[in-house]
């Protein structure tokens, strides 16, 4: 027996559960509270996509005389699908890696159209291992299946999200409402059944359904339905992402025949309230609440009557993934791009750098809502020491930083910690692309194990970045992801179509800098999102100041999401497809010869932009200067060091050599050896394990305290030599 269920409803990813449960419980476990937490979403598909799951997919009467061509071929190949499903689903949890070579024999797994397209990734998959090739192959065998179901079984579903179109800014409650009173669906059935044996086994005061996107709405409903009628004495609650943008406005009362609390933001303070007031039976006229919705006298009630504040960030503990079946989430493969498949290739321990946004003036974005607005960093050292409780919990080493924006400064300073403790991960984050970024910094990050970021490029035009106030420019752009790829970390931009006033030159001319951009090597991944106005946003809350006018709807329910009119009047939705699939090949490093016009089956205008502007843009970026406060690292201690005589017509002289043994290459330099034992001196004191850290100037007075000129022993060709190879830094 526990006091609480901690539900994440299906459906969200399939490689990694999503981390508020785990968030959620290890706050708890900080206040003694007993939990047990459940990712509902993975064990409906374990069970769904199983030879006994199959079996009854296709037992499932349907009407054949009009079926299409493909589920007619899935249906034919039933017994096939039956037959190769759990051995493919182990596959895909790794724990049948040899059945690789099977499927790459093209003769294993039953194909219908997904594989289709398999002509034109055989290119992209070329340099790919035969274990990715083989996940690709086994993510379109389970797309065939997932095909065959939305057309006969169960219109609503999907592997990352069930009825999200329910649950997209649905200003009323009256369509969900109807289908959580409708006939439970042959989804429903297998989510239900589940939720049944849990519920048995836990037996919880206290339900907590974590709701992060529309695509998790309808079954969090209709499985707070089921508690209601067969569990009554059950309390259930509501927290997380969809409820903290889109249910701020909640005013319809159906919503509490199946939740008696909706809290918003953060949910540690909240619940903790919720727990102590329902556990406890106080009732709702004497307890506490922070920021929660529930029903009072038949009527919709927020109360925030709570005068303490939400706890720091170092209070709420590290997340804790106990109970969660992290050996038996599936690893897929849907694009032949090695970024791409961060998202759905491996299981990653979440963490998160900072709360809420250090920049927050987006205008696109939700900047007014606590989960931006509210800034609030780690300290190096405790994030470490979560990893390492992580590591020690989970055994993974790899871990996604999920926050909206990591902060350079808070990134050197985890990147110096973990290399401190020798600690080997990977790790990967959510950026802006500021100019912090300098090529010594992605340098340590890449030591540190970071494998990959992500960053808002949005609109690559200059006029429409200032207008979003994003902070940066394309030529910005351009040189910190430079510096990225340079040090061996991949790059995905967030691209954006759509935004209020951008006309079609501007789109034009933003594919074109896209284009320019993926040619230098300088970004490797990229999604083109078109702009949705938000209720949250600077745009949303002055739309006028933006030139688009909204389409006013009373709210009931969910309010994020804004139809508008843009002024322009053009509809970008057309460019959606020719942006998408230019990005494609892109990705795969073809096609940039094509034309523009090529990807579009409509006349568009020529692109402004000079074909040769990135390159442009990187040509007089200065590698090295002489920055005062500037951190000096040395990141690799000598090997070896020689002493040498160098002779020239007839004279003869001492120098120190140095040998730098580096995991791919040997540097080798040689000094003046006066200065050469001032520079060991100074690596043996200052190596990276040592906290403190020299400034540049500090270092400058230090040498001048017994040598002359620094600036011209620092600009030396040997120097630049350690500085170019990474074994000096400055940060």
């Amino acid at each position: 027996m526990k006091d609480l269920l901690l539900i994440t409803p299906p459906f969200t990813q399939l490689n990694t559960p999503y981390p508020a449960t785990a968030y959620i419980k290890g706050f708890l476990n900080t206040k003694q509270f007993s939990s047990f937490q459940m990712d509902l979403g993975i064990e409906v598909i374990l069970q769904l996509f199983s030879s006994d799951g199959l079996r009854k997919v296709f037992n499932v009467n349907i009407d054949h005389q009009h079926l299409s061509e493909n589920s007619a071929r899935i249906w034919a190949l039933r017994e096939e699908y039956i037959f190769t499903v759990d051995q493919v689903i182990k596959f895909l949890q790794n724990q049948n890696p040899t059945l690789a070579r099977q499927i790459c024999s093209m003769n294993f797994l039953p194909e219908a159209s997904r594989f289709n397209q398999l002509d034109d990734l055989e290119f992209a998959f070329g340099n790919m291992g035969m274990q990715d090739k083989a996940k690709h192959l086994a993510t379109l065998y389970l797309e065939d299946l997932s095909d065959y179901i939305v057309e006969n079984i169960d219109a609503d579903f999907g592997f990352s999200r069930y009825a999200e179109r329910l649950g997209k800014s649905a200003n009323f409650f009256d369509e969900l409402y109807s289908k959580i009173n409708a006939e439970e669906t042959f989804t429903d059935h297998i989510t239900l059944k589940i939720l049944k044996e849990k519920l048995d086994i836990v037996q919880p005061k206290l339900v907590c359904f974590s709701v992060p996107f529309p695509g998790n709405l309808y079954s969090a409903f209709r499985c707070a339905k089921f508690i209601k009628k067969h569990y009554p004495h059950i309390q259930t609650a509501m927290g997380g992402g969809f409820p903290n943008t889109e249910l701020r406005d909640l005013k319809d009362a159906r919503v509490f025949e199946f939740f008696d609390f909706i809290t918003l933001d953060d949910g540690e303070l909240p619940l903790e309230l919720v727990i102590t007031g329902s556990l406890q039976n106080q009732a709702n006229d004497d307890a506490e609440f922070k920021r929660t919705f529930l029903l009072e006298n038949g009527n919709v009630t927020y109360k925030n009557n709570s005068n303490r504040h939400d706890y720091k960030q170092s209070e709420i503990g590290t997340p804790d993934y106990s109970d969660l079946k992290l050996n038996q989430y599936i690893s897929v493969i849907e694009v032949a791009n090695p970024m791409h498949s961060l998202w759905s290739d491996g299981r990653w321990n979440k963490l998160t750098m900072a709360h809420g946004c250090y920049w927050g003036k987006c205008t696109f974005c939700d900047i007014s809502l606590d989960y931006i607005k509210i800034y609030e960093p780690i300290s190096a050292k405790i994030l470490v020491d979560r990893m390492e409780e992580l590591i020690q919990q989970t055994g993974e080493n790899g871990f996604h930083f999920v926050d909206e924006a990591a902060p350079p400064a808070l990134m050197r300073e985890v990147a110096l910690e973990i290399l401190r403790r020798n600690l080997v991960v990977t790790w990967w984050t959510n950026i802006r692309f500021e100019k912090s970024f300098t090529r010594d910094l992605c340098f340590l990050l890449k030591l540190s194990g970071c494998i990959a970021v992500s960053g808002g490029l949005e609109v690559a035009s200059d006029r429409l970045l200032k207008l979003i106030d994003k902070g940066v420019s394309v030529e910005q752009v351009a040189r910190v992801t430079r510096h990225f790829t340079e040090a061996g970390i991949m790059v995905h931009a967030y691209l954006m179509y759509g935004y209020p006033t951008q006309t079609v030159q501007e789109t034009v001319d933003s594919l074109e800098m896209v284009r320019q951009l993926f040619e230098m090597g300088i970004l490797q991944s990229g999604f083109w999102h078109q702009f949705a106005m938000t209720a949250h946003s600077p745009v949303g809350q002055n739309p006028e100041e933006f030139g688009v006018t909204p389409i006013k709807q009373e709210i009931l329910f969910a309010n994020n999401d804004i139809d508008f009119v843009d002024k322009t009047g053009i509809d970008h939705s057309k460019f959606s497809y020719g942006l998408k699939k230019s990005l494609f090949n892109y990705m795969h490093g073809i096609n940039f010869e094509m034309p523009l016009q090529d990807w579009f089956d409509f006349k568009i205008p020529r692109t402004t932009i000079d074909p040769d502007y990135i390159h442009d843009c990187l040509l007089d970026e200065e590698e090295f200067s002489f920055k005062a406060n500037s951190k000096v690292i040395f990141t690799k201690q000598i090997s070896f060091t020689n002493q040498i005589t160098k002779t020239k017509k007839g004279n003869s002289w001492k120098l120190t050599q140095l040998t730098f043994h580096l995991k791919t290459n040997i540097v080798k330099i040689e000094l003046d050896q006066v200065k050469a034992q001032w520079l060991l001196e100074i690596i043996n004191s200052y190596s990276i394990e040592n906290s403190k850290k020299l400034t540049l100037l500090q270092l400058k007075n230090q040498y001048e305290e017994h040598l002359e000129d620094f600036e011209l022993f620092w600009f030396s060709k040997p120097m630049q030599q350690l500085k170019e190879n990474g074994i000096i830094l400055s940060l």
